[in-house]
């Protein structure tokens, strides 16, 4: 089954109402984002050698919300819902890396990565908002790929001095690689242009952010966790 039919699959059970369980609906998304996993590393989603030209990161992902009405189907509702705990656990990374030592040139691409990240959130909140559609993290408690968890800002609260920055590198490269796998899968199978026009923007952020990890100034060639 392709990533846009289990996306549908998706979205089906999502709009089949109050009788689909919490519990259900975590376990479809799993499978979605799992099988997106396995589809995006064998075609090598979420790696370029080439990334788009932008004179900023935070500038190439934020646009402006529609202030019109817009209709979600179940895979914009799905995108949605995932990306924002997948941006706000990323962001409590950057936010714990303040108080700790850390490369410079990571240090300076990840206040990159928080300014596009803070406006991404704003713009999937207000798609919520524009389609009368509640926020819900069915996430919570979850080990979802690329995402960064309470356990993994406990591991790397215990990490060295030394090995932070790796460590640290290793979490944000696998939260930029997944969310370019799940921004394929809601251009494929989601149905607002509005949404797929933000996962477009987004998925074109984290190449440039995931080339400049890669290829900043003493970036090591394999990191852990990546």
């Amino acid at each position: 089954m392709s990533t846009g039919e289990l996306m549908d699959e998706q979205g089906m059970a999502e709009r089949r109402g109050p009788r689909v369980s919490a519990g259900r609906l975590v376990g479809v998304v799993a499978t979605v984002v799992a099988t997106a996993v396995a589809v995006g590393l064998s075609q090598g989603w979420g790696r370029t050698n080439q990334a788009p030209a932008a004179s900023s990161v935070a500038a190439s992902s934020a646009a402006a919300v529609p202030a019109v009405p817009v209709a979600l189907n179940g895979t914009d509702d799905a995108f949605i819902q995932l990306l924002i705990p997948m941006n706000e656990g990323a962001l409590a990374l950057i936010d714990q890396l303040d108080t700790r030592p850390a490369d410079p040139s990571l240090r300076t691409l990840l206040g990159e990565v928080r300014k596009a990240h803070q406006a991404e959130l704003r713009d999937l909140r207000g798609l919520l908002a524009a389609g009368n559609t509640p926020e819900l993290n069915i996430h919570e408690g979850h080990q979802m790929p690329g995402m960064v968890t309470e356990a993994s800002l406990a591991e790397l609260r215990a990490t060295s001095d030394a090995e932070v920055s790796s460590r640290a590198t290793g979490l944000i490269r696998a939260h930029l690689a997944q969310t370019v796998v799940l921004c394929q899968g809601e251009q494929t199978a989601g149905g607002s242009p509005e949404v797929k026009a933000l996962a477009g923007r987004i998925q074109q952020a984290r190449a440039a952010e995931l080339n400049m990890l890669d290829n900043r100034p003493g970036a090591p060639t394999a990191a852990p966790g990546g």
